[in-house]
């Protein structure tokens, strides 16, 4: 049994091999071009009307509050309390745990009622910079 070199062997095959007998050039190479893959949620330009956030995956949020954030619609602080992931559990005014462990992203969540909760609820209290992040993000579903 003869021992090649990983080099040599596959010269060999290449120029063994008669459909190779000519030198091949890159001029020959065809490369097939793929229509862009469309994204999985987009703003529609022509609609004034955004995605129910009442019925909506957490991300299909993010992937929504991600083009708004890159047009301009939303800031820095709104985008990235958006795109935190809900806790495990929550409090509604009342003072009634709520239970958010089955929520993946790929289940349907009322967003929009559970931050006016939770604004509700930062309002009461009184922190300032909270209950401002909140309402940036109530107004933003809400439009």
């Amino acid at each position: 049994m003869e021992i090649f070199s990983v080099r040599s062997s596959q010269s060999l095959l290449f120029k063994n091999n008669p459909n190779n007998a000519k030198t091949s050039k890159t001029s020959d190479i065809e490369i097939e071009t793929r229509a862009p893959v469309p994204a999985s949620f987009q703003i529609d330009d022509n609609s004034d009307e955004g995605p129910d956030f009442t019925a909506v995956s957490p991300g299909e949020l993010r992937n929504y509050a991600r083009q708004s954030f890159d047009s301009g619609l939303i800031d820095q602080n709104t985008y990235a309390a958006i795109s935190e992931p809900l806790p495990m559990h929550a409090i509604d005014p009342l003072g009634n745990v709520i239970d958010l462990s089955s929520v993946t992203d790929g289940t349907s969540f009322n967003f929009l009622d559970y931050y006016k909760s939770q604004l509700q609820i930062a309002t009461s209290i009184g922190d300032p910079d909270e209950v401002q992040t909140l309402k940036s993000i109530v107004d933003f579903l809400d439009s």
